[in-house]
């Protein structure tokens, strides 16, 4: 592996131009129109170290989502935010690069919350460390949580250890006819109660909450929400987290970022709400940029292009000026000759 390692450096440290760091392309669409050379992170692969009772995994970047996840399965455990997978040429260094999670995202937390370390090469072909194996092991920034969802931009991630959790003994999923205010009032108020809602999708009238913990927890979840029980709920919960699910087919597709005790937003396109409310997805034109971004913002929230033909508008809701001047900090100390994903956020 230390030359596959060594030919990173060569083609960073030799490039004349931009490069395009890719694993397995899956996430291509995602972001602003791509640009350079690609340096294919597809060979760098295999797991460096996997504890289970440590309950934490290192993998290479080119490491297939597909096999980690295969991996932890077969322990019992798995990738608790729940990355989505694109089919199967996703690999663990665009999970991270994208930084998107999915629906068990508001009960246990973000990709972010589950990087512990990762290995940077930067410009100069230099391979950095940042972080490590456990919680507590972060003085300083955390650089390495900052690498999740940066898109490669500030350098290639060549190795990342992630933070996994044991499976639930026993989910169940249950359904609600509601509409659109009382389901978001519903949410929250179970938001604030000891019940083991892990996910929760609210479209055309119907509310649908999984459930996942111990049997007795569980159990007396059912006992107190009622609702209509939902046999084989898994492949539904799949189609959500692989946006595989007939909403998403829409040609163009915003994603909306808002605290979850956000009231309704009268948009004009249908919506797709999950998260407890923090997580919207909207079809609407990318026209209509300027108008949903003042709605959201408004709200407290931002709002992301997710897909389009045509993202002139911009993928990324505008930064705040002193947000986008520490941006712009972080890329000139890592990446000073702006070789790497030029462009990609913003």
């Amino acid at each position: 592996m230390q030359a596959i390692i060594e030919q990173f450096r060569e083609q960073i440290v030799g490039a004349k131009a931009p490069l395009r760091l890719r694993g397995g392309g899956s996430k291509d669409w995602y972001g602003q129109a791509l640009q350079g050379e690609v340096l294919d992170t597809r060979a760098y692969t295999g797991v460096v170290d996997y504890e289970p009772t440590e309950l934490v995994i290192t993998v290479r970047c080119g490491t297939p989502l597909a096999e980690v996840e295969a991996l932890l399965a077969g322990r019992g455990q798995m990738l608790a935010f729940e990355p989505p997978r694109y089919g199967a040429a996703s690999t663990i260094g665009g999970v991270v690069a994208a930084g998107l999670s999915g629906p068990r995202r508001a009960a246990v937390g973000a990709l972010r919350d589950f990087v512990l370390g990762a290995k940077l090469m930067d410009a100069k072909g230099e391979v950095l460390n940042f972080g490590g194996q456990v919680m507590k092991n972060v003085a300083g920034y955390d650089v390495s949580r900052l690498l999740a969802g940066s898109l490669g931009t500030l350098g290639l991630i060549t190795e990342v250890s992630l933070k996994v959790l044991p499976q639930p003994v026993r989910e169940e999923t249950i359904r609600f006819e509601l509409d659109e205010i009382a389901a978001l009032r519903a949410v929250n108020e179970w938001g604030g109660k000891p019940l083991p809602v892990s996910a929760t999708c609210w479209q055309r009238g119907v509310l649908t909450v999984r459930l996942s913990g111990a049997d007795a927890a569980v159990k007396f979840a059912l006992a107190q929400l009622g609702g209509e029980r939902v046999s084989e709920a898994a492949a539904f919960w799949d189609s959500l987290r692989d946006q595989t699910h007939g909403f998403f087919a829409a040609p163009d597709l915003w994603r909306l970022s808002l605290p979850p005790a956000a009231s309704a937003l009268i948009l004009g396109g249908e919506q797709l709400i999950e998260w407890g409310g923090a997580q919207r997805w909207l079809h609407a034109a990318p026209s209509a940029a300027a108008d949903i971004r003042r709605s959201v913002a408004a709200a407290g929230g931002h709002a992301t292009l997710f897909r389009a033909q045509d993202k002139s508008a911009g993928a990324f809701h505008p930064l705040a000026p002193a947000v986008a001047r520490i941006h712009e900090r972080l890329k000139a100390n890592f990446d000073p000759a702006g070789i790497f994903n030029p462009g990609r956020m913003y």
